[in-house]
């Protein structure tokens, strides 16, 4: 390789040695996707994508486990600690049970324990979007009138029916299923928005954003290397910016 030159003509000899370091030929025969799953089959990870999607779940379990609690030392009044209790346990469950299915998925020795996982997996989506919604609800929004009030328990309806339908018909009808989710998670929002102005509600916003910019990696399994693990990464993004939101504004520090 030639020896690049800076405009100084100092000599740039490291780019040389990162040349010789990095496994370049290794890196070229690396499997980063699989061909996409037809029909009712499930897509099948490549060792590269198993490994980042245990990954990058299975850092932020013990994270969780540290805002959950932070959560709990702030919470004050008995709607705090419930809120604390409910949105902190599916915090947690999401990056938990996701990192359990995808490790047992990885070593795929045992398929019940992997088909059920998978399931729990599924459900846990439903859980945490009602559980992400429950500290707003029950804080803030507690004896509002209007839609916002049925939204208390609505959330928790759409979710025991997705959990439902995802049970009945696992892995099948695969799209409806994500419409589903982008329903439930945006749904709730729009009478909680239009009815309401709140501090924290920009956070809530961009959170939501990035939620629904991260199905598009969620539906590219085999079109797009590593898909799931960077659909996992946005998951992270957007429950930190949602988390740190109602940290601030919900659990404020006194």
């Amino acid at each position: 390789m030639p020896v690049m030159k800076t405009e100084n003509g100092f000599s740039l000899k490291y780019f040389s040695k990162i040349n010789h370091v990095i496994p370049w030929e290794d890196l070229k025969n690396v499997q980063w996707k699989n061909k996409r799953a037809c029909g009712k089959e499930a897509y099948c990870p490549t060792k590269v994508e198993h490994i980042a999607n245990v990954i990058t779940h299975g850092v932020w379990v013990i994270p969780s486990i540290f805002g959950w609690k932070l959560l709990l030392q702030r919470a004050k009044t008995s709607s705090q600690v419930l809120a604390a209790l409910v949105y902190g346990a599916s915090l947690v469950a999401l990056f938990s049970v996701s990192t359990c299915f995808h490790s047992v998925f990885y070593c795929n020795r045992n398929k019940p324990l992997k088909d059920a996982l998978h399931r729990c997996d599924r459900a846990m989506i439903y859980i945490f979007i009602a559980g992400s919604y429950f500290p707003w609800l029950t804080i803030v929004l507690n004896g509002h009138t209007g839609l916002t009030a049925i939204m208390q328990w609505f959330v928790w309806l759409l979710a025991f029916l997705g959990i439902i339908y995802q049970q009945l018909f696992h892995e099948r009808f695969k799209s409806l299923e994500t419409i589903f989710y982008l329903i439930m998670g945006i749904g709730p929002a729009l009478p909680i928005i239009s009815e309401n102005d709140f501090s924290g509600m920009r956070e809530l916003k961009i959170g939501g954003m990035i939620y629904v910019l991260g199905v598009i990696f969620f539906k590219a399994d085999g079109s797009i290397p590593c898909a799931h693990a960077i659909w996992h990464i946005f998951v992270v993004v957007a429950a930190g910016v949602h988390y740190f939101a109602i940290l601030s504004h919900l659990f404020p520090e006194t």
